[in-house]
């Protein structure tokens, strides 16, 4: 991930930023900044001066001068005070697993930057810039995946965060795999020598969690307007009865977000086809019931996108510093209930929305309940239509990343663990949580490529046969159709289609496809 330097940067510091902005600062590059509000800087200041004068007086501070977690009874001499930052960031150097993307690392130190930035950490405004300094010049701490269960934050992970800062690890720079004192010597930045506390204050939070949620929910909520295009689509393919979708029927169960989606549906559906004998008024559910589906994820999407910004602009560390009203307060805001809340709810609302595409996939599929159309949307004609299997194996693909992105929807916060000689003996989970969500909107995402590749064809067929004239849909189907089209041409000799779904998923996950519509 390359900064672009000609974007408008974000201002971090004095305001709160919204989940939106750390999507653009991660996924796009966008610069960041920290505030020059001078009460915001003299907030800062005073953090790191009470703290420096407190430590003065030797009286007990926890992490600073005593023992980490259950150790804090433990009294650290003077003399070894300084070293004691370092001790915590190496013998959390213990993280496995794939190694976060450089979208998400810039996630996770914009939202550590954010919290450190509420001035209640105590870190000198040093600790804040350079933090800056890796997010502009594109350096990207690797950092492995596994090793948090969430309280006392995510100490493991943002450890690799901390290190970097020491010129210690690797990291990921220009391409490369490298050194991070190496990277930090190409840009001409010295390694940081922390204070006591600052250590721990870059690592004891929430920020891996909310940094990945951050991103989570941004592919969600667009995963819900293609998922609701996808399912016109259907409609369309099926001959399906627009009359389901309409708003005088939605005003009866007043969702908001359900209403939304069926009127998205709606909205792209051309009129009503004309109904026979041989095609009941009611289509089946995963028809009928697609705004009921995909509703649950519009009406849950605002209280999510609430929560997590509260996290993201939370002072998530222990202890705070309060250096304008010169107070300490040692608690627990390392805890990650909400963001791991959100997140097993979240996976569990995306994997209904896999289900219902993987439904609406098997009944297009399917002579029996197709309409008429092809057995398994084999788009051959002639004497060899015998010999090809159009979306045969696709349908079987689709379905198995359905069934994984179903299993994965096992809530991760219910299975705390008592750890660190139970000192943290009630843990959030919400990091695990936050990785199982990416993971099942992975899959999602497959399985909405799978679809729109089969709804794509089954239109595409009805086109050729005449069922369904192109003058007759809606411009937004047609835009999306000839988008699709462009990647993936109407299907007629059996062929691997594993680039073709390589190609829309990468359209998918770069805003393209209808998402944005």
């Amino acid at each position: 991930m390359q900064n672009n330097a000609a974007l408008e940067p974000v201002t971090l510091g004095a305001r709160q930023i919204g989940l939106d902005q750390v999507v653009s600062i991660a996924r796009q590059g966008v610069p960041v900044k920290l505030s020059e509000d001078p009460a915001w800087t003299k907030k800062i200041h005073a953090g790191a001066a009470f703290l420096q004068e407190r430590l003065q007086s030797e009286a007990p501070l926890y992490g600073v001068n005593t023992g980490y977690g259950a150790s804090c009874g433990v009294k650290i001499p003077p003399h070894l005070v300084p070293e004691l930052p370092l001790h915590l960031i190496r013998y959390h150097g213990c993280g496995l697993g794939r190694p976060l993307t450089e979208q998400a690392c810039a996630a996770v130190i914009v939202a550590r930057l954010t919290s450190l930035s509420m001035g209640y950490s105590g870190v000198r405004m040093e600790i804040l810039e350079r933090l800056v300094d890796l997010l502009n010049r594109g350096i990207f701490p690797i950092i492995p995946e596994e090793g948090s269960v969430g309280a006392s934050g995510d100490l493991t992970p943002l450890s690799y965060v901390a290190a970097a800062l020491l010129g210690e690890r690797t990291v990921t720079y220009k391409g490369q795999v490298v050194k991070a004192s190496d990277a930090l010597a190409k840009e001409g930045l010295e390694p940081v020598t922390l204070l006591p506390k600052e250590g721990l204050a870059l690592m004891n939070g929430t920020s891996v969690m909310t940094g990945l949620a951050c991103l989570a929910f941004d592919r969600a909520q667009k995963l819900l307007r293609l998922s609701a295009h996808i399912s016109a689509l259907a409609v369309e393919a099926f001959l399906g009865n627009r009359d389901h979708y309409h708003p005088d029927l939605f005003a009866k169960k007043p969702f908001r977000g359900q209403a939304q989606v069926a009127d998205w549906i709606y909205q792209d559906l051309s009129a009503e086809h004309i109904l026979d004998l041989e095609h009941p008024v009611q289509d089946r559910y995963s028809l009928r019931c697609a705004p009921h589906v995909l509703g649950v994820l519009a009406d849950a999407l605002p209280w999510m996108k609430e929560h997590i910004e509260i996290e993201l602009n939370s002072a998530n560390d222990n202890p705070l510093i309060d250096g304008m009203a010169r107070k300490i307060y040692h608690g627990g805001h390392f805890y990650g209930g909400h963001i791991a809340f959100v997140m097993d709810s979240m996976k569990t609302a995306v994997a209904n929305v896999a289900d219902l595409l993987d439904r609406q996939v098997a009944l297009l599929t399917d002579p029996k309940s197709n309409n008429g159309l092809p057995g398994n949307l084999s788009g051959a004609v002639g004497e060899r239509a015998v010999i090809n299997h159009g979306f045969k194996a696709m349908q079987i693909s689709i379905s198995a990343w359905t069934a994984e992105a179903l299993k994965g929807t096992m809530p991760a916060s219910v299975f705390s663990r008592s750890t660190e000689n139970h000192n943290q003996d009630k843990v959030s989970m919400g990091t695990i949580a936050a990785r199982d969500a990416v993971r099942v909107i992975e899959l999602t995402e497959q399985v909405a490529a799978g679809s729109l590749l089969a709804m794509n064809q089954a239109l595409s067929m009805r086109l050729r046969d005449g069922a369904i004239q192109r003058d007759e849909l809606r411009p937004s189907l047609v835009r999306l159709h000839d988008e699709v089209n462009a990647v993936f041409p109407l299907l007629e000799e059996d062929r691997p289609m594993q680039v073709d779904l390589e190609n829309i998923l990468h359209h998918i996950r770069h805003n393209h496809l209808g998402c944005d519509s």
